[in-house]
């Protein structure tokens, strides 16, 4: 290990932007936080004295350049639209372009396991085959590619840290996180089927300390990395412990691939899921005993810790809202 220097996050908005930010301001260091619009980075990060706040525009060759300008590392976590995957290749191959230009040194891409296609069987290692089935796996593929390609040229190290679906508290991007409201609420929460599967989910706040550690571990750089989850379980066994933490038997709404497909008339976002229902009847199962041998043990929250929290800040949230609608209700 050794010590680095400033870390920017691209894309930092998000939960795992969060997450990785308070995992790098735990470790003492300043951070740059990039995103298009000032005000979402102002409200998740405007508290912390270790945080820059810049805004970027990653069409713009000059905006990514003085984005990434001083920095030793970017983490890239910019998202597109789900029926927007097309964009990733070439939003990747302008912001290397400027990162290159800026001097930037390392490179983490925060992917996921879209490239491998259908696993072979499970868990899988890194020796893998990526042979994406679907369009969104291709964009994937092609957009990891670029990352990699750039390793050792013009002074800049790469890496792709890959990860399963993700879970934590208040994640509206998760899948799970309708059963962790709809358990604090009482009520039916809305699925995506079949339930049960055994899948892997990762408790995302533990990413961050592995992020940060990899920031500074340059043997790490050249090639892709898993990170698993705590093991498998089912959704529906998400589900009853979720409800059964409020004394609530589960109430559950499950979309199949064929409803989804009905759904999908109407909105574009359930036409998305289509492609990629695989995954909920074929799951990917990731081994990451390669990174434990890189970097030591890591730590992973269990499932019923993890669900408990989420559980936990969903009453909250949900306690929070009501309180905000009465006093809007009294002020009127």
């Amino acid at each position: 290990m050794e010590e680095s220097g400033k870390v920017g996050l691209f894309g930092a908005a998000g939960a795992a932007g969060r997450i990785i930010a308070a995992a790098l301001s735990a470790a003492g260091r300043d951070y740059r936080v990039v995103g298009r619009s000032r005000e979402p980075l102002e409200a998740a990060f405007g508290h912390d004295p270790r945080a820059e706040i810049v805004t970027w525009n990653p069409d713009d060759a000059a905006s990514i350049r003085a984005a990434a300008a001083g920095l030793q590392t970017v983490i890239y976590l910019v998202g597109v639209p789900y029926d927007q995957f097309a964009a990733h290749p070439p939003l990747m191959e302008k912001t290397l372009a400027g990162v290159v230009a800026a001097g930037v040194e390392r490179f983490i891409l925060i992917g996921t396991v879209y490239p491998y296609g259908r696993a072979r069987s499970n868990p899988i290692n890194e020796d893998h085959p990526r042979e994406p089935h679907t369009f969104k796996g291709r964009m994937r593929l092609a957009q990891e590619n670029l990352v990699l390609a750039a390793h050792g040229r013009h002074g800049l190290s790469t890496l792709v840290l890959r990860l399963p679906d993700f879970y934590g508290p208040c994640i509206e991007r998760s899948l799970l996180n309708g059963v962790f409201e709809g358990a604090a609420a009482g009520k039916r929460a809305q699925m995506i089927g079949p339930l049960d599967v055994p899948h892997e989910f990762i408790y995302l706040p533990d990413i961050g300390p592995v992020v940060e550690t990899l920031t500074r571990t340059p043997d790490a750089y050249g090639r892709w990395w898993h990170l698993a989850g705590a093991g498998t379980l089912t959704q529906r066994e998400v589900a009853r412990q979720a409800y059964a933490l409020t004394g609530r038997a589960p109430k559950l709404m499950v979309a199949g691939k064929t409803l989804l497909r009905v759904l999908g008339l109407v909105n574009p976002l359930m036409r998305e899921l289509v492609e990629m229902n695989y995954l909920m009847t074929e799951p990917v199962v990731l081994d990451d005993s390669a990174l434990t041998r890189l970097i030591g043990s890591i730590v992973k929250t269990p499932y019923e810790e993890g669900i408990r929290r989420c559980v936990e800040a969903a009453r909250d949230a949900a306690s929070a809202h009501g309180t905000t609608q009465r006093s809007a209700t009294k002020t009127v």
